[in-house]
This record gives C-alpha cells, sequence and structure tokens, in this order.
C-alpha cells in the first residue's frame, strides 16, 4: 500500500512539472523559470510559442527580394535569431519580448542574406546610383541618355563612369532557378530550360564548315592553304602568318591576294551548281 503511495505521489509531481509546459501556462511563468533554470526544453518551448514572428518578417522580407532566393532560407535564419533573442531578453527591462525580438529575427536574416551575396555592398549602391540616374534622365528627356549624361548626372568623369559600369556587370547575376515565363502547364519555365550551351557543337553546321574549308582549299599548295586557314579560321594576322611561314609579311599578302582571284573565279564556275 505504501508503494502504490509512493507511485501515486511521482506522478502527481510529473504532472505538476508537465503543467508548465502547457498552453494553459502563462507565458511569463515559462519565461520565468526559463531565466532560474536556463533548460533547452522550456527554451524550446518560448521558440514554438514565438515561431509566427519569424515566418512574419521572412515572409515580409521575401516579398520584396528575387525569386531565386528560398523563403525557407530566411526561415532557418530568422529561428538562429529568435533563439539568441530568447537567451538575450532581460526580463527586468519591462518591454515587450516581440518588440525586442522582430529587430534579432530581421537582423539575423538580413545578415544570412549578405552571407549569399558576394558582391560588395558597395558596388551595389554605386550601381544602383547608376540606375536611378539613367531612369532620371530617361524621365526628364524622353529617351535612353547616353554614358556622357549618366557621368555627368553622378557628377563623375568617364573613366571613373567606366569602373563603376564595369563593377555593375558583377551585379547581374541571376540564378538559372529564376522563372522565366509562366506557361498553362503545372511547370513553370527556369532560365536553365532555356540556357544556351556554347560548348555543344551543331553537327550539321560543323559538317557544312568542314566541306566549305576542302572546298576553297581545294587544289592549292600547303603554304596556300595554311595562309587560308591561318587566317581566316585561326584569326591571325599577315605578319603572324609569314612568321610561322617563314615568309616576309608582304609575300603573304600577295599569296592571299592570287588565292582570292582564282577563288573567285573558281566559285563562279561553280555558281550554276549553288
Amino acid at each position: 500500500m505504501l508503494t502504490k503511495v509512493r507511485v501515486q505521489n511521482k506522478r502527481a509531481s510529473r504532472k505538476k512539472t508537465a503543467a508548465v509546459t502547457t498552453d494553459e501556462t502563462p507565458i511569463a511563468e515559462i519565461w520565468a523559470e526559463f531565466k532560474k533554470t536556463g533548460t533547452e526544453r522550456l527554451r524550446n518551448i518560448l521558440a514554438e510559442h514565438y515561431l509566427h514572428l519569424v515566418k512574419y518578417n521572412a515572409e515580409r522580407l521575401h516579398a520584396k527580394l528575387p525569386a531565386e532566393v528560398d523563403v525557407n532560407d530566411l526561415h532557418q535564419a530568422g529561428f538562429f535569431g529568435l533563439r539568441d533573442a530568447i537567451e538575450a531578453f532581460d526580463l527586468s527591462r519591462g518591454i515587450k519580448f516581440e518588440t525586442y525580438c522582430a529587430n534579432r529575427i530581421r537582423g539575423a536574416i538580413l545578415d544570412e542574406l549578405r552571407s549569399m551575396d558576394w558582391v560588395p555592398r558597395l558596388v551595389r549602391a554605386r550601381t544602383s546610383k547608376v540606375g536611378v540616374a539613367r531612369k532620371s534622365l530617361a524621365s526628364r528627356n524622353g529617351r535612353e541618355p547616353t554614358d556622357v549624361e549618366i557621368a555627368k548626372e553622378l557628377d563623375v568623369d568617364m573613366e571613373e563612369f567606366k569602373k563603376i559600369r564595369k563593377d555593375a556587370e558583377a551585379v547581374g547575376i541571376v540564378s538559372l532557378n529564376r522563372k522565366w515565363y509562366e506557361t498553362d502547364s503545372s511547370k513553370d519555365v527556369r532560365e536553365i530550360d532555356v540556357f544556351r550551351d556554347d560548348r555543344q557543337l551543331n553537327p550539321l553546321l560543323e559538317t557544312q564548315k568542314n566541306d566549305l574549308k576542302d572546298l576553297i582549299t581545294k587544289g592549292l599548295s600547303r603554304a596556300e592553304r595554311l595562309i587560308v586557314i591561318l587566317y581566316y579560321y585561326e584569326q591571325m594576322t599577315m605578319k603572324e602568318i609569314g612568321a610561322t611561314l617563314d615568309l616576309s609579311e608582304s609575300r603573304v599578302s600577295q599569296m592571299h591576294s592570287s588565292i582570292l582571284a582564282r577563288l573567285r573565279a573558281h566559285l563562279l564556275h561553280r555558281e550554276t551548281e549553288f
């Protein structure tokens, strides 16, 4: 009988402890208990209670950001901001926790966004000024402004403006997951779906190029064939070709003119075949 009473007392004790964590317990009591004990269990209860603040701030910021930014990443960063706010909150200051933690959550999310962006903030700011100046001039003049006009509007010389414009090129990077356009189907078309891969060669175009190369070099000597290939296919200058073939630049130029004259006559003769 005594053992049964002890078991009942232990159960009652556990129920009393658990009552601190129930929804009926005032949040102020949970705060007071957490600041005394600092237990992980109470911290999690507080975090769950204020989790809606993370969602609210993350979604407000996400609405102003490009589509490729994942709102779940913002939620995660905001949650860590919330946990830090719970740890640092001082009950004796007499302010509402909601007011205190909002700035901590937003700060954590903004820090995460900055870590995602490798472009320096100074470059972003200068690029933004260029955009504002361009829009202002376009509005006043009714046309797209020139670089000189934009530089004058920014009160910088052309050398400085070229540097700003060069830095701004790094800001124009977009995610391949960004939505390119919407379709009637459930799957949206994204940048990666329409991105051109220049590494892939067009077999038909390559075959045509090879056929044309064979046609125009047919009947030429080795030196003449090299002049055509190096000049038109390798983009080498007459001087570079001369150094390669151990010929003078003027001799290469003479041979090139002779080759062109013969090619014109040859192609005119075969014009009916095309």
